[in-house]
């Protein structure tokens, strides 16, 4: 039995252990708490079972608990400059000695789907191990549309520097690796990323990877990549001329959904 009342609590009591006045600290919470609940409403609307509805707010409570640490010793989300938070979130968690899952749920059945939910959350898509159960790999795709949703209503509001680690975009270039990759995949290699701005094309190849019609559905109700797009300008003529290409390519996928 997964009890949410006593799972936000030990929530609660874990993130005292931060400075919550850190913006990135701040954001995190919020986005968890955001997560938890897209998470909850995804369920329901796939007709889950009660059990499942509040596994999957549990495991948007938990998905990135990793981060705390991250930014306590790094303050950075760049996994590649730090560490991978998904892993680190399964170490905080699971960790034989200190692991703290049992703070938010004292039955330990649905340890597994958690641990591979968490660690996969924010692996690419190709990435994710085919030998998942059935149960593991719904919970891994109902995390993943929950989290990359509220990270892109996070880019239509969040300070620029908090998000980007600076609060300038506009002479950034869009590497040349990275623009075919979208153009001809609709996906990017994060590890061929060379500036913010392939970050940001990043966030734009989540249309690509979402699971679920409903999730999409959402985000154009709510107009989130009209929102991002229209945040960012680009001095250099060919990074304008490219931006402008992946948004269209972006709106035109989303009129088949």
């Amino acid at each position: 039995m997964i009890d949410m009342l006593i799972a936000r609590k030990a929530f609660a009591d874990y993130v005292k252990n931060y400075d919550i006045q850190n913006d990135k600290i701040k954001l995190k919470v919020e986005h968890i708490e955001r997560v938890s609940q897209i998470a909850k409403k995804l369920s329901m609307k796939l007709n889950l079972n009660e059990d499942d509805i509040t596994l999957a707010e549990l495991i948007g409570l938990l998905h990135d608990i990793g981060r705390f640490e991250q930014i306590k010793k790094f303050n950075t989300f760049n996994d590649r400059k730090s560490v991978n938070h998904g892993e680190l979130g399964v170490q905080v968690l699971f960790n034989q000695k200190d692991g703290i899952i049992r703070n938010f749920i004292k039955d330990t059945q649905y340890d597994e789907i958690i641990r591979k939910a968490i660690i996969n959350h924010n692996k690419d898509a190709l990435d994710i191990p085919k030998d998942l159960t059935k149960q593991e790999l719904l919970h891994t795709k109902i995390v993943r549309d929950s989290d990359k949703t509220d990270i892109l209503y996070i880019l239509t509001y969040a300070e620029k520097e908090t998000v980007w680690e600076k609060d300038d975009l506009s002479d950034d270039f869009i590497s040349d690796e990275i623009y075919k990759d979208f153009m001809e995949k609709g996906r990017i290699d994060y590890g061929k990323k060379k500036s913010s701005v392939d970050s940001l094309i990043g966030h734009f190849a989540y249309i690509f990877d979402f699971n679920f019609p409903d999730t999409i559905q959402y985000i154009k109700e709510q107009n989130y990549i009209e929102k991002i797009y229209n945040r960012f300008e680009f001095h250099d003529p060919k990074t304008k001329k490219q931006y402008e290409k992946i948004y269209e390519k972006v709106l035109k996928y989303m009129e088949t959904i």
